[in-house]
């Protein structure tokens, strides 16, 4: 089955939202503080129910797949034809919004990462000897931010795609006009050469 511009697009699309869908989900589901217990010389904290790892490093999944899938669908050969990667890098527009895709997916996905780990290590270590802890819990707002740029990390990888394609479609049109101006000058060279022949006889 032949992949296509239009499938590559929806494939980043599609688990760019799901980034965002499950970032968002981790937001809300983070708890603001835990319930410190004391016991002997130490304090041990009890969280509610978190299920804000999980959709966390799900978030973070699927902006992986996002960003590779975007990076994929630009150099992609589409239609079995490849696109020489200096026919691309010489628009600027394009360079612009690969660099920027890039820059989005990488902040992203460490705003993602970050109060994701933080959280589980909160969770999975929770026996403190100092005895005024709180009880804290992963910084709150990162994880929803990490949410709204990995949607926009998405967005501007479809921008590129549109770019991209655009590109491809200059340089095989300019690829096929060379091949037809070559092949004009042969057959009109041959077609004097044969008149000069029957001139001389």
């Amino acid at each position: 089955m032949e992949v296509t511009v239009k499938q590559m697009s929806l494939t980043v699309a599609l688990f760019g939202v799901l980034s965002f869908v499950f970032g968002v989900i981790a937001e809300n589901k983070k708890p603001a503080v835990g319930t410190p217990i004391a016991g002997k010389d130490v304090v041990i904290c009890k969280y509610p129910t978190d299920l804000s790892v999980v959709f966390g490093y799900l978030s973070f999944a699927f902006l992986l797949v996002s960003t590779v899938a975007g990076f994929l669908s630009l150099f992609y050969p589409y239609k079995g034809k490849a696109l020489p990667q200096a026919a691309l890098f010489r628009s600027t527009s394009f360079v612009i919004f690969f660099n920027i895709s890039l820059l989005t997916a990488g902040l992203a996905a460490a705003l993602l990462l970050w109060p994701t780990i933080t959280e589980q290590l909160h969770l999975t270590k929770n026996v403190h000897r100092n005895l005024k802890t709180t009880c804290p819990t992963a910084k709150t707002g990162l994880l929803g931010g990490g949410a709204f740029v990995s949607l926009d990390a998405s967005l501007f990888w479809l921008v590129a795609l549109m770019l991209a394609d655009n590109a491809r479609e200059d340089y095989f049109e300019e690829t096929e006009k060379d091949v037809k101006g070559e092949y004009g000058q042969v057959s009109a060279i041959d077609f004097d050469g044969h008149s000069n022949i029957k001139g001389s006889a």
